[in-house]
């Protein structure tokens, strides 16, 4: 016990002597080296800056998407004001001011214009938003969204549908549930022949006998993408075949296969919207979880991410969009690629960034490919799906050249 001194106060001795008039006292934070200084970041500070991170990028995308629409409306064969588009719209709210618009551009726009920009929107932000997804859930950049085989599958159902000639508003039902199906073959097959793989190694081995958690899961991953294109390649004999057979149906069947925009209706809009947002809502909901499976799926299984349950989700729920986004609109290529890597390019590889940016950014690519497709060569149209191809085509040699998107792809 320390002694009191005299004239202090009893444990004043105690106490650490004050710092001189004018000087700083040091704090621990202020012993620390500048490097580990600059390391501790304030929670609220690193909130913020993701915040921006991620708002800046969405922020344009959706002004993109605004000006597509927009533009989408008002560009067209028939010469219609923009006050008539405004004027059709205020008609259409429940309590609309009194406006005068001719009944032929009410027509053009809610009938023809406004269903084809609004469902154009819709389809390229499933087939971007599966395209990033299916990028991070099988880590592999080159993913689409026709990976596991629902392109065939739709293409399968809808060829049934026009050869048989059976009733055109059976075509998208058999499209979605052609490419659903697909794809359930495909994910059932490869789960089964990862688990017999992995049985068949641990007891020719005695045991686990090398085979780790790494292993176990690259050979999960490795058996699902096999799966598809065995499944995909079976499929799309199939088609050939009845092609082949229903020669007279060829140019319905290619007309479906190269992708377009042109019957869009308001009843496709309401069809696929359920799936959409469904579809959307789960994606981007899982988005942090597959930040932490960029680090591998081992790894993240050691975080305390159920990997197999995070791929299950995240395939159910692309598959379900991009099933229904082509019932309605065919097989439009390339776009899962390109918005996700653009998004990549230019705001960075989190998928808290990648996948709600790439859904905005997609719908405002394909309305705006699409105002090209009925433009380049009006009054005809060119098919959506060839004009895709011929941007995603060198766009795709680009990312590979580029030296800021190389280490994805590696």
């Amino acid at each position: 016990m320390s002694a009191t001194l005299p004239g202090l106060p009893a444990g004043a001795a105690d106490q650490e002597p004050a710092a001189p008039a004018g000087s700083v006292q040091k704090t621990s934070q202020d012993a620390m080296p500048a490097s580990q200084r600059q390391r501790i970041v304030p929670a609220a500070t690193t909130a913020v800056r993701w915040r921006t991170r991620i708002a800046r990028p969405m922020l344009i995308a959706l002004a993109l998407l605004i000006i597509a629409l927009v533009a989408g409306t008002s560009i067209g064969p028939a010469d219609v004001p923009f006050s008539a588009i405004l004027g059709t719209l205020a008609q259409h709210m429940p309590w609309h001011p009194s406006v005068s618009v001719s009944a032929i551009n009410s027509a053009i726009i809610w009938q023809i214009r406004l269903p084809r920009v609004v469902l154009g929107a819709m389809v390229g932000a499933m087939l971007a938003g599966g395209g990033a997804a299916y990028q991070g859930v099988f880590r592999n950049p080159l993913a689409d969204p026709y990976l596991l085989g629902v392109a065939a599958g739709a293409g399968l159902g809808a060829t049934v549908v026009i050869v048989s000639g059976g009733n055109p508003n059976l075509q998208p039902v058999a499209a979605f549930v052609g490419g659903a199906g697909a794809v359930a073959l495909t994910y059932s097959l490869g789960a089964t022949t990862g688990r017999a793989g992995r049985s068949k190694r641990r007891n020719g081995r005695g045991g686990d006998g090398g085979w780790t958690g790494r292993t176990a899961a690259t050979a999960g991953t490795a058996s699902i993408l096999l799966a598809g294109v065995a499944v995909a390649a079976l499929l799309t004999a199939g088609q050939t075949y009845l092609q082949q057979q229903h020669s007279q149906t060829l140019q319905s069947v290619y007309a479906w296969i190269l992708g377009g925009l042109s019957g869009a209706t308001w009843s496709q809009v309401t069809m696929i919207l359920p799936y959409v947002l469904i579809s959307g809502a789960v994606l981007v909901a899982h988005r942090r979880l597959l930040d932490v499976l960029r680090v591998g799926e081992a790894e993240a299984g050691n975080l305390g991410v159920n990997v197999a349950r995070l791929r299950l989700v995240v395939v159910i729920a692309a598959t379900l969009g991009t099933a229904a986004a082509v019932s309605v609109s065919g097989l439009i290529g390339f776009v899962g690629i390109i918005v996700p890597h653009l998004v990549r390019l230019t705001a960075g590889a989190s998928y808290r960034v990648v996948l709600p940016v790439s859904m905005v950014g997609g719908g405002a690519f394909l309305v705006l490919t699409d105002i090209a497709a009925r433009t380049l060569q009006a009054p005809a149209e060119l098919p959506i799906g060839v004009l895709t191809a011929a941007i995603g085509a060198p766009f795709f040699l680009f990312v590979l050249r580029s030296r800021r998107a190389r280490p994805d792809i590696s």
